[in-house]
């Protein structure tokens, strides 16, 4: 269990570790935040795309020999990262990171339910969570002082020694031959890879390439319009092709690229919707404070590990304890009331949330929302591995990859396109209401069209214009408080997502505890 426990913590850490090195990855490779994202987002690219693959190679070849392998491969791709020369470099790490995790995850969950059942299984399953959680916390607290004692890149020095650990471990797990039987299916592979690449590339580069109209930036357009949200209907087309073929397979009675029987019930169905809206909103808030934080305000990596501590901390905390509550409530009950929780914070923090992050208002919402989170994280992900025999674990496993890396990348880019879109929007407003700074001035620095940028970083684009002092204090005034606003009705949104997301919790089960269903005997 240690070693599942850290293969866990070793995925996430490297996921933690990335939104506290992005003021590093704008510093040393001169390039804007929304770029440096790109590292979190092909992380997730890679995982969603390459998960269901994944697991049947684990069935195929053997879990611990093939966890063996990409644990390899995970240790490459922190050396990557130690070394990368450019944010291509650090790109490719992360591409490799994520097919390494592509088949982590389901190991874990496959070895999981091999080994554990009834409340041993809840509790193992809770591990997994609070190893999230856990890797957030100390990516946040080490990552934060390092990154501000001596740079971004000694953090993912831990990653490459978790991956080591975890290497050791693994010679001590119970090995097993695998079955060559298993076949493939390479349509289905290739399917489900170009829809997550599509939607992923598209929800990306709305904010780069245009919501609805081309922008300049477009590498083409699609008759004038932008391709970004052409690649996300493409995306949608493929994903469906995906469950149309997987369906005609299963009904011919050939190996299915994932059994898609697990997602028979509107109960399950519910969680792994459930599922994407917690991960989305957690991948947002994770994306969203980093950036203001550490480009905006110009704070340090350890002052971010410090803001963001009261929201890791009790995420880790209460996705630990929360197993605790399964005897008592039905998991319908549990997730409705922590959907309450996460929404009421984050309509919180969009009013009390302020340029001072230490404040006892913002630290209150952050841990509000933490246990809501917390909650969700461990109760969705029980409820789909309780729901299914244990020789459809790799499949539970491989939906719950694709489904958690799908909404993290979804969450992070889209994050970054809304809070881009009306801070654009607002300061192109204010400076309207603002007759100090004329259009003349405005056109030689393009406030039209912003992205997040530090005030020095401004101060010292104006000076090389022709603006005075005062026009200069004033620009720079403008854009403080557009950020701040922007801030804020990020929050409004995703509390509108946090609230929507009661519909599918409450279709979650409502059995009461010492009436859960056994898998095995259906």
């Amino acid at each position: 269990m240690i070693g599942l426990f850290l293969a866990q913590v070793l995925m996430s850490f490297n996921v933690a570790a990335l939104p506290i090195s992005l003021g590093g990855f704008v510093e040393d490779f001169g390039v804007p935040p929304t770029t440096a994202s790109t590292t979190i987002v092909v992380y997730g690219l890679a995982v969603a795309a390459l998960v269901m693959t994944g697991a049947k190679l684990g069935q195929r070849v053997g879990w611990v020999l093939i966890f063996r392998i990409v644990l390899v491969a995970f240790a490459g791709s922190s050396l990557l990262m130690i070394f990368s020369p450019s944010i291509e470099w650090a790109i490719g790490g992360q591409v490799l990171a994520g097919a390494s995790a592509a088949i982590i995850v389901p190991s874990l969950v496959a070895l999981i339910a091999e080994n554990y059942r009834g409340d041993q299984q809840a509790t193992a399953v809770g591990s997994l969570g609070s190893a999230r959680a856990f890797s957030g916390v100390s990516a946040f607290l080490i990552g934060g002082t390092l990154g501000t004692l001596v740079g971004w890149r000694p953090v993912f020095i831990i990653t490459l020694g978790l991956a080591v650990a975890v290497f050791a471990l693994s010679f001590r797990l119970r090995s097993d031959r695998g079955d060559r039987s298993v076949r493939i299916d390479v349509v289905a592979s290739v399917l489900i890879g170009v829809a997550i690449v599509m939607l992923t590339l598209g929800f990306n580069n709305l904010n780069g390439w245009g919501v609805v109209s081309v922008r300049e930036g477009a590498p083409f357009s699609v008759l004038g319009l932008s391709p970004a949200p052409v690649l996300v209907v493409l995306g949608v087309v493929f994903g469906q092709l995906f469950f149309m073929w997987t369906r005609r397979r299963m009904r011919s009675g050939r190996t299915p690229l994932v059994d898609l029987s697990v997602l028979d019930r509107p109960q399950e169905r519910a969680a792994i919707y459930a599922m994407f809206i917690i991960v989305l909103m957690e991948a947002a808030v994770n994306f969203a404070l980093p950036t203001y934080i550490q480009v905006v305000q110009g704070r340090t990596p350890f002052d971010t590990s410090l803001a963001m501590m009261p929201f890791n901390l009790t995420v880790f905390v209460t996705a630990t304890l929360i197993v605790r509550f399964y005897s008592r409530f039905a998991p319908r009950t549990i997730a409705l009331f922590s959907f309450g929780l996460t929404t009421a914070a984050l309509v919180w923090l969009a009013f009390v949330v302020t340029n001072n992050w230490e404040t006892i208002p913002t630290i209150a919402g952050l841990i509000v929302f933490g246990v809501g989170q917390g909650a969700l994280v461990t109760l969705v992900f029980n409820v789909l591995v309780t729901a299914v025999p244990k020789h459809l674990a790799g499949d539970v496993g491989s939906i719950r990859g694709t489904t958690q890396n799908l909404a993290s990348a979804v969450g992070t880019a889209v994050m970054g396109a809304v809070l881009v879109t009306l801070l654009t929007t607002g300061v192109a407003r204010a400076v309207e209401d603002h007759p100090e700074l004329p259009p003349e001035l405005v056109a030689q620095v393009d406030l039209d069209s912003v992205n997040f940028v530090g005030n020095d970083e401004l101060r010292g684009a104006l000076e090389g214009t022709s603006a005075t002092p005062e026009q200069i204090d004033a620009a720079v005034a403008v854009n403080e408080d557009q950020r701040l606003r922007t801030l804020k009705l990020g929050f409004l949104i995703l509390a509108g997502i946090s609230a929507v997301a009661a519909l599918p919790a409450s279709r979650l089960p409502s059995y009461k505890p010492d009436e859960i269903p056994d898998p095995e005997a259906e």
